[in-house]
């Protein structure tokens, strides 16, 4: 056995000869960002060996002066010798420090209020399933001797109505001690279900109906979000959100689905989701409320269909092979303390319904929060995540695609891109005189590297200062020194200098990372082309367009239309909604009403298949250019660009 020693954070374990580095720092519970899943493609997991030596595979991430520096990439280097690896300092903005949309800004409280009035004007009454009951029973007596569970049956049949009373083996366990405890004065939490039919889930001594309390949590692919609300008063008591920790395990659902055929892949997966990510989240809104977990008794989870199989542990392959099937679109009520999810263990968990392999809960939970489901317009809702997803409709139809767009929004497939964390560049312009950037970081810290929304501002503004030209190719013989060429022809435009911030490396953006975001948006574009045209209309046919997702909140709309990602219409029928799919969830938990609407939603959505739809090929090879190959589709870029 050979010995690996991680640093700075002083972790040893053993390994094999042979070994993948990248493996062993997983077991080593070392966070390095792996976006394709070590298939040395991303060039991110980058590490430096500063004892020892490994075998390791010449790669085009490491420049040669990294190389003898000792760099590596750790999916490409296997343990031959005791070791020493530094790990990169910001190794973990991946996870940490991310910017997440919440609801606490006044933007998004307008959003969410907005969404909530909506709710109301559709005729949705705010009513939880959950109800809080105070009782008092007559203590038993000899002369009226029966069991304690029949004699709080019998309380509900008589007081309020119910005639079948159930609980579980847990909660039964607990009664006969609480009973006389509280001197048979108890609050019982219990969910009706039918006609005369309830099941009680907790006991507490004494009057406490002023504690209902419920989780509506967004499990995103690169993100998680979630509230806790007070069920009685709609309002919002704590929030927290996180970068899912499955990242570690591949930055998009398909290289998560290939992790989960690995040997206890799927048990890691599931537990990154629940044990690393969604639970300290609860725990940190727990602290900053003061409410104990046993108060949370209903739980709203959406996430896309491959997060929702990961979240419930379910095998996820067959989702990425044809026909695509997933092994559920409507998973069952299931109890908290089945999936070891740190709230009330008898609390049911209701996990928002997919539409296929592709579309998941979270856009049904997102289209129903838009109110495009009883719109008279025409609205095309756009998810922009980690994937792509589009809706069409309104009142009287639901189309509904995914793109494979792949993680150049969140930053992944770029040399120097990054998820929305603090030191993302996320605003560029670029002086058209001499090709020098102007640059906004999030959080105003050093700049570390390039977020979604920053890739678009970028390409943009390279493209009006003609530094690139519409094939996205630097264009040769500028006056700068920010443009550059190397040994192989491959240009390169540095956003910044590594001198001017004390970096490692300057922060710069290739001819291949500009390829691989054209292609991003290009499938996109193509997306809500082939959708349309599947209907027999087109973008002039449109009333709105809703932006949703994380990379929203600092979308330069002018910007997106530029690069030929979203239509050239006219800018003001498009707007921002947040998240929508966290909004789905808060509506969902707050409203029974809510939740049969989210159901039939899912229900009326139309799946169509791109890879399928023979013309989409032929519009996604047409809209990887700058806008696109066709500039009559976008006249008011052609009169910029003359």
């Amino acid at each position: 056995m050979l010995k690996v020693k991680f640093v700075p954070q002083n972790i040893e374990l053993e390994v094999a000869e042979g070994e993948n580095l990248l493996e062993a720092a997983r077991k080593a519970e070392i966070f390095i960002d792996a976006p394709c899943n070590g298939n040395s493609v991303c060039g991110k997991c980058k590490v430096k060996i500063v004892d020892g030596k490994v075998h390791t595979e010449k790669s085009r991430h490491i420049k040669d002066d990294e190389c003898n520096e000792g760099y590596v990439l750790a999916c490409c280097s296997k343990v031959t010798e005791d070791i020493i690896v530094e790990i990169p300092s910001n190794a973990g903005s991946a996870m940490h420090g991310m910017k997440i949309e919440d609801l606490s800004g006044e933007r998004e409280q307008l959003i969410f209020e907005k969404a909530k009035s909506q709710a109301l004007e559709n005729g949705m009454e705010f009513k939880t399933y959950v109800r809080k009951d105070y009782i008092e029973l007559d203590p038993p007596t000899l002369d009226d001797n029966i069991s304690d569970f029949e004699r709080i049956k019998r309380h509900l049949r008589t007081n309020l109505g119910y005639n079948q009373v159930f609980c579980r083996l847990p909660l039964l366990r607990k009664i006969p001690p609480i009973l006389r405890e509280a001197n048979f004065k108890v609050t019982i939490t219990h969910i009706p279900r039918g006609e005369g039919k309830t099941t009680i889930i907790r006991m507490e001594v004494g009057d406490s109906t002023n504690k209902l309390y419920g989780i509506a949590l967004d499990i995103g692919t690169t993100s998680v979000a979630a509230c806790l609300v007070n069920l009685q008063e709609g309002k919002l008591v704590a929030k927290a959100s996180s970068g899912n920790a499955q990242i570690k395990y591949g930055a998009d659902v398909i290289n998560r689905i290939m992790y989960s055929t690995k040997r206890n892949g799927l048990e890691d997966l599931n537990n990154a989701i629940i044990k690393e990510t969604i639970n300290p989240l609860l725990d940190k809104m727990y602290r900053d409320s003061g409410i104990g977990r046993d108060d949370v008794v209903s739980f709203i989870a959406a996430g896309n269909t491959t997060m929702s199989h990961l979240f419930l542990g379910i095998y996820p392959d067959y989702l990425r092979m044809e026909p695509y099937i997933p092994a559920f679109v409507k998973a069952p009520f299931i109890k908290a303390s089945e999936l070891g999810i740190n709230i009330n263990s008898e609390t049911f968990i209701y996990l928002v319904p997919s539409v296929a392999s592709y579309v998941g809960g979270d856009i049904t939970a997102g289209v129903l929060s838009s109110g495009l489901w009883n719109s008279t317009e025409n609205i095309l809702f756009i998810d922009l995540g980690t994937n792509g997803e589009i809706v069409f409709g309104n009142r009287e139809f639901l189309m509904t695609c995914a793109c494979s767009a792949g993680p150049a929004f969140e930053g992944g497939e770029i040399s120097c891109g990054m998820r929305a964390a603090g030191g993302a560049v996320e605003g560029i312009r670029i002086n058209k005189e001499n090709y020098e950037p102007a640059i906004s970081v999030i959080g105003n810290e050093k700049p570390l590297g390039i977020c979604g929304s920053g890739i678009i501002d970028l390409i943009c503004e390279l493209m009006l200062a003609g530094i690139i030209d519409r094939r996205g190719k630097l264009v040769k013989g500028l006056n700068t020194s920010r443009v550059r060429f190397d040994e192989h022809g491959i240009g390169e435009y540095v956003l910044v200098f590594k001198e001017h911030y004390g970096l490692e490396k300057d922060i710069t953006i290739t001819e291949v990372d500009i390829d691989n975001f054209i292609r991003a948006k290009g499938a996109i574009y193509s997306g809500l082309t082939t959708l349309l045209n599947s209907l027999g209309m087109d973008f002039t046919m449109i009333d709105k367009i809703y932006i949703a997702g994380g990379i929203g909140n600092s979308l330069d709309i002018e910007n997106s239309i530029k690069i030929g990602m979203l239509p050239d219409i006219e800018r003001e029928k498009i707007s921002y909604i947040g998240n929508s799919s966290l909004m789905g969830c808060y509506l969902t938990l707050m409203s029974e009403d809510a939740r049969h609407k989210l159901e039939d939603v899912g229900n009326q959505m139309t799946y169509v298949e791109l890879s399928v739809e023979p013309a989409y090929m032929d519009e996604f090879v047409s809209a990887c250019f700058l806008p696109h190959t066709d500039i009559e589709k976008f006249p008011t870029v052609k009169e910029i660009l003359g």
